[in-house]
């Protein structure tokens, strides 16, 4: 991984608080938000209901793509574009929930709590990442392939 981009990316990863997540099931193609949490591998993680049309259209189809965009209207631009196999995680995994709750600012749960309520945990593992950070390259995209 270089470096210098590894930390760009990770940068817009602190800094971003949704994703824009496409899948594609047997409807076509399908977008939606989600608050995700990474690691330091660029591995990205959320949270969502196993009915959901996104969650189920990972189970079928595991090849998704994404955007993470952390600029306001009159920023630079500053984001990343994405695409990676997605997977469904078993268990509560404390530690994405510590991350996930101190993103909404909620108090950290006991790890009796009942955290998911039904949801599952879902990971993103990276296979191409695009970064476009306009203040230090313009335009020109930077990309990272795993």
């Amino acid at each position: 991984m270089n470096n210098n981009i590894g930390k760009l990316i990770l940068e817009v990863l602190e800094k971003g608080y949704l994703m824009s997540l496409g899948t594609q099931d047997d409807g076509g193609v399908w977008v939606c938000d989600v608050i995700y949490v990474h690691d330091d591998r660029l591995n990205v993680y959320w949270m969502s209901h196993p009915k959901t049309r996104h969650s189920n259209a990972v189970i079928k189809n595991p090849n998704i793509a994404g955007t993470i965009t952390v600029n306001g209207p009159k920023d630079h631009n500053l984001g990343i574009q994405f695409c990676g196999i997605a997977k469904k995680i078993e268990g509560p995994r404390f530690d994405l929930v510590k991350k996930h709750y101190a993103k909404r600012n909620k108090p950290e749960p006991k790890e009796t709590d009942d955290v998911l309520n039904e949801d599952a945990w879902y990971q993103l593992t990276p296979q191409k990442i695009e970064l476009i950070h306009e203040q230090l390259f313009g335009f020109e995209k930077q990309r990272l392939e795993f």
